[in-house]
């Protein structure tokens, strides 16, 4: 399958790296400290959520500053040797220009840019939780990206591994490809299902990029 596309959009954790070791290790202790159970966390749901807004579900409003402040710490501390990239990730990036690609996540700047880095990953443009009023699945973040890079919104791509950030790239008006890297794809709705970024590649050829699925 090939699709033309004048950017790609990807989220980070669990499409460009994988940090779920260490995202299961932070919030496990972050909910010992405040109480919280892992029914709690079923019923406000984690992945793909800016974690300003499970906060808030999860803890009174006079304590969410403070517990926001703590999961950040604990996940930042616990960066090193506790993120990866996924495979393709490397060899995908590496033949797009810069100006046609953003990483579009929920976690905060500060903790992707520290993931990221751990993977050796170092987008130009990088839309996070800071940017936004609104997370996914609310198609906000991936159109401040979209008018970032100066392209149309319909001629974007989305890579996602959550089903509400796919939500937001439907929301969006997106080209969404789901990789299997953290849900079944029974879980996933997107026009494309892979299990990973080492099905596509890539090539930019006068101001399009040209994306190649393996069967």
């Amino acid at each position: 399958m090939k699709i033309s596309a004048a950017a790609l959009l990807f989220d980070n954790d669990g499409t460009l790296v994988s940090s779920i070791e260490s995202v299961d290790r932070c919030w496990t202790r972050w909910a010992k400290e405040y109480g919280v159970t892992a029914e709690d966390f079923v019923r406000v749901g984690l992945h793909g959520r800016p974690a300003a807004e499970i906060v808030a579900d999860l803890v009174p409003a006079d304590r969410v500053p403070e517990a926001l402040a703590r999961i950040e710490q604990l996940e930042v501390e616990d960066v090193e040797g506790g993120v990866a990239a996924l495979p393709g990730t490397h060899a995908l990036l590496a033949s797009l220009p810069a100006e046609r690609w953003a990483v579009v996540t929920s976690a905060t700047r500060r903790l992707a840019e520290a993931r990221l880095a751990e993977a050796g990953v170092h987008p130009k443009h990088l839309i996070s939780a800071d940017d936004i009023s609104r997370g996914k699945p609310d198609p906000e973040p991936f159109l401040l990206a979209a008018a970032r890079l100066g392209v149309d919104p319909a001629r974007c791509v989305v890579f996602e591994d959550a089903p509400v950030g796919l939500a937001a790239g439907r929301a969006a008006g997106m080209t969404t490809v789901a990789l299997t890297t953290t849900h079944p794809a029974g879980e996933l709705a997107a026009d494309v299902v892979v299990p990973d970024l080492s099905a596509v590649s890539a090539q930019a050829i006068d101001g399009t990029v040209e994306i190649t699925v393996a069967d």
